[in-house]
């Protein structure tokens, strides 16, 4: 089902537009995951030569970079510079927001020769965050992407650590043959006396040249508890497509699975294959909800006027719907599944 909303109504609210835009959202209902395309069709309703208060340009350089799409944080950054004329306002305000960005974002750094994952689950402050593989900890700026301060991080070998590092060295041959942009991470926390494991896999395809770039990105959180333990997952996608509109797409979802905590190298086989079959139900899923928005739906349901031009979107000429559903073929096939041998997680 597509639900085709103007824009102001909260509940549709995944990505608000800038106070110089307008635009309306989609909701896609699925009985397998939650979706919604947000389209947002640029209008000039606003000039910073109007004159902004300070309070006012915070508010607006806050609320775009909170939108910024995976992959743009920088030129976001670079735009508002040059929109508002107040580089050191903007860029207080983006050293904030873009540790947010990228720890929401699972954002990849390089550093020692790893390919390291910035989230919540290794930060240590400070804009510090620490890699448990390699066992190293090192400073990051937001703004300019530069890691610096490079230190060894103390690790206790424990029972915990052990059953981290199986399930990291499972994981990564898993996810290098199956995203060829893909990184992942996997971390030890401690939540009272019970020691949870938090695995991130991201897998980005940026291509501004086409005009669009996409984030796919989960998490798997689970405690080492006897027996057995409950897995959860949660997937968010991203895309965004910007040639003669500005569309973004947001995919969610949460899976959870109850799993054998008893030999560690069974458990990350059955781990594995619990993330392999839910990657394939989602881009199943995905591929099924884009092609259900056909020619008519978009041109039928989405035939409102803008709020603010009062204006139609010429589909006819922009040809949206056709031109989405290439570039999420040309996504889901770069991370077509393939067969994986469960003994030593090797490509087949």
């Amino acid at each position: 089902m597509c639900e085709v909303t103007n824009y102001g109504a909260p509940e549709h609210q995944h990505f608000s537009p800038s106070p110089l835009s307008c635009g309306c959202s989609i909701s896609i209902s699925s009985p397998h995951l939650s979706s919604s395309i947000f389209l947002l069709a640029l209008t000039p309703v606003m000039s910073v030569e109007q004159g902004l208060r300070e309070s006012e340009k915070v508010s607006l350089i806050c609320g775009l970079l909170r939108q910024s799409p995976p992959g743009e944080f920088r030129q976001v950054v670079q735009d508002l510079c040059d929109l508002l004329q107040d580089d050191e306002l903007v860029k207080q305000e983006a050293a904030h927001a873009g540790a947010r960005h990228n720890k929401n974002n699972f954002t990849p750094v390089f550093v020692n020769g790893n390919i390291v994952l910035l989230t919540q689950y290794n930060d240590l402050g400070g804009n510090r965050f620490f890699y448990p593989q390699d066992k190293f900890s090192f400073e990051f700026d937001h703004l300019s992407g530069i890691t610096t301060k490079t230190h060894l991080h103390r690790v206790m070998l424990d029972e915990g650590e052990l059953w981290r590092g199986a399930l990291h060295k499972g994981l990564n041959a898993y996810v290098n043959c199956h995203f060829p942009a893909g990184n992942c991470c996997v971390f030890k926390k401690s939540l009272g006396k019970r020691q949870m494991l938090v695995a991130c896999i991201e897998a980005h395809l940026y291509q501004p040249s086409k005009h669009w770039n996409s984030l796919w990105k989960s998490d798997w959180t689970f405690a080492l508890t006897p027996v057995m333990t409950r897995v959860t997952g949660i997937f968010l996608f991203q895309l965004h497509y910007f040639r003669d509109a500005n569309l973004h797409v947001t995919v969610n979802k949460s899976v959870s699975e109850s799993l054998h905590v008893i030999d560690r190298n069974q458990f990350v086989t059955d781990f594995v294959k619990f993330v392999k079959a839910e990657d394939n139900k989602i881009h199943t899923a995905i591929m099924e909800n884009i092609q259900a928005l056909s020619e008519h739906t978009w041109r039928k349901n989405l035939r409102r006027r803008l709020p603010i031009t009062r204006t139609f979107i010429n589909w006819n000429e922009l040809k949206i719907g056709k031109d989405m559903e290439v570039l999420l073929l040309d996504f889901f096939s770069t991370t077509e599944t393939q067969e994986i041998q469960p003994s030593n997680f090797t490509c087949a």
